[in-house]
């Protein structure tokens, strides 16, 4: 999952909410830096991610990609989930998305400190309304091109657009058949 779904699958706690963003940007063992519940978001964001990664749905999903970018299926399946996630948001929230965004980016202007390159990145974030513009399948493309340039190795990315408009049908099944379960598990003690 990526930004959209983990913010959306924190619930509506703004703690959890930034945690579940911070996961993507805090690497390794938590030591006390961020608040408790802040944490615990973090460590929600990493339960999620490791069921997602194992869950047999996903499995079968990646498994759909050419095999020269199966190694990236990973991060293509991210992206397109949360497009899936903007696309048809009214399905798994009574909250309006440009509500929901909007709270959120006002959440991270908020904070006096944002950890590493989402410092960077949220004043963007905010003004170019990435969240909601997951809703759009062609920004996948600027998306996919971004995410490559921040990789050490070639990669194939930019075909895995071609990919994801050739496997949409298929995979925006999968999205639909796995985010209940996922949604069922984020809201486990």
């Amino acid at each position: 999952m990526n930004y959209l779904a983990h913010l959306h699958l924190a619930g509506p706690h703004s703690a959890a909410q930034l945690g579940g963003l911070y996961g993507d940007f805090i690497k390794g063992p938590l030591q006390g830096r961020w608040p408790v519940a802040v944490e615990e978001g973090i460590r929600q964001h990493r339960r999620i991610d490791a069921f997602t990664d194992s869950h047999p749905l996903i499995v079968a999903a990646r498994s759909r990609f050419p095999s020269e970018r199966r190694r990236f299926a990973g991060i293509l399946l991210d992206l397109f989930f949360d497009h899936c996630l903007a696309a048809n948001w009214q399905d798994y929230s009574s909250e309006p998305l440009d509500n929901f965004t909007a709270r959120i980016y006002h959440l991270l202007q908020t904070q006096a400190e944002l950890p590493g390159r989402l410092s960077h990145i949220a004043p963007r974030m905010a003004a170019h309304d990435w969240l909601g513009s997951y809703r759009q399948f062609e920004v996948l493309e600027q998306v996919l091109v971004n995410t490559g340039r921040r990789l050490s190795r070639p990669h194939p990315l930019a075909e895995g657009m071609r990919d994801l408009e050739r496997l949409y049908q298929p995979l925006l099944a999968d999205f639909r058949a796995f985010y209940p379960h996922l949604q069922a598990f984020a809201r486990q003690p």
